[in-house]
């Protein structure tokens, strides 16, 4: 269970690294599907059970972070006619080294942290910590609103990793109160993206920051 647990959290922090390096927003959406998938073991294989609670867990997740949020996010992408990222606030390379640089303090600060529990991975906090740092990075660092909501996705997988795997006690109201706030804020943000390209000619967040009245 333990060696299926970390090579979860290593296809997580490699699935980080292509978000941050790739212009195509249609294939960072398939990665944080990629993600939802994976992370929709993690409830099963954390506590080595086959709990109720822990399959509702499991089958939501899988429902809503591999298929519900991906469609949602594909819908918004073809209504705003957007293929890529232009011009992002910090250039992808530049992403890449922010990537690398967050990988080793995360590494570093999980090393002199406390495991949260018996049999969690020595990744899980480390993993948890980086994919947090790249969900924050990617919505201050992206002009397009759908590549902030998938950074918004990107932030809320992290929480949910080291949730899913070092909470023991009431982990089902816990996750089951993140999907629930992670899938109404995506669906709000993705009715007003279809919205905001309706009315403009672009979804760039720093030029619908400049309108006045």
């Amino acid at each position: 269970m333990l060696s299926l647990v970390e090579f979860i959290l290593v296809g997580l922090v490699l699935t980080n690294l292509v978000l941050l390096g790739t212009s195509r927003i249609g294939l960072c959406i398939r990665m944080v599907a990629f993600q939802g998938v994976g992370l929709a073991f993690l409830p099963l294989l954390g506590h080595g059970d086959l709990a109720l609670s822990s399959v509702a867990v499991s089958a939501a997740t899988a429902l809503l972070k591999g298929w519900a949020f991906p469609w949602l996010l594909f819908r918004s992408l073809e209504s705003a006619h957007v293929r890529a990222e232009v011009e992002p606030y910090v250039g992808y390379s530049s992403s890449l080294l922010f990537g690398v640089a967050a990988l080793a303090v995360s590494v570093w600060l999980g090393g002199r942290m406390p495991l949260p529990g018996p049999g969690v991975p020595l990744l899980l906090t480390p993993v948890a910590f980086f994919t947090i740092l790249v969900g924050l990075f990617g919505i201050v660092t992206r002009r397009k609103a759908v590549s902030q909501v998938v950074a918004y996705l990107v932030l809320e997988n992290g929480i949910f990793a080291f949730g899913a795997v070092a909470l023991r006690k009431a982990q089902f109201l816990v996750e089951m109160g993140i999907l629930l706030d992670v899938f109404v804020a995506v669906f709000v943000m993705g009715i007003a993206i279809f919205r905001i390209n309706r009315e403009f000619d672009h979804i760039d967040a720093d030029r619908l920051a400049s309108l006045k009245e």
